[in-house]
């Protein structure tokens, strides 16, 4: 029995810690453009609907790849729920690409400030930023604070809300299904 016990502490201590941080990389080539894109409520249809991704949303990314832009994840969710995190991106049909995720309560206390921190470290290895999804006003104010335009960036409704959070943003969008069919005809490659 104490061996199971044993097992069974280290297994929920093991979910309790959080994912390592992830080094920023230099782009493959100067300038390339980077997506960046919050996870929670963005990727997922609510904050707390986490199991569950939303319709097109790896379609619409995998259409960013496809024209040479690199997609990066960013995400404040508490250690016991990021563990889960790079296999739900995989099972889901997401792209590859860096995974960022809060590494303390500070960090998760001031999510637009660990986001806009770890964007300024991307534009200044030479990424270039070209477009944002968010669903909270603390995403806007990180991507405003890391140096995007309104124009470049997207706001992502939450199911069950009637209007998406406020912030700067050039479009409130229901879902990721709606701009994907003009997305990969009109996205211009990012070279």
């Amino acid at each position: 029995m104490r061996p199971l016990r044993a097992s069974i502490c280290a297994c929920l201590l093991a979910a309790c810690t959080t994912l390592p941080p992830y080094t920023v990389p230099a782009p493959g080539y100067l300038r390339q453009g980077l997506v960046v894109v919050d996870i929670d409520g963005t990727l997922t249809p609510r904050d707390s609907a986490f199991l569950e991704a939303r319709e097109g949303a790896a379609q619409a990314l995998a259409a960013y790849v496809r024209k040479g832009y690199a997609v990066v994840y960013l995400s404040a969710r508490v250690p016991l729920l990021q563990q889960g995190l790079p296999d739900w991106l995989r099972r889901h049909g997401f792209p590859d690409g860096p995974l960022h995720v809060a590494q303390s309560a500070d960090n998760r206390a001031r999510v637009d400030r660990f986001k806009a921190d770890v964007l300024r470290v991307y534009a200044l290895r030479g990424w270039r930023l070209a477009f944002a999804y968010g669903d909270s006003s603390t995403d806007f104010q990180a991507y405003a604070e890391a140096g995007f335009r309104p124009d470049q960036v997207y706001a992502i409704r939450r199911r069950g809300d009637p209007d998406c959070q406020p912030g700067s943003y050039v479009l409130c969008l229901d879902g990721w299904t709606g701009p994907l069919p003009g997305l990969e005809r009109e996205l211009a490659p990012t070279r």
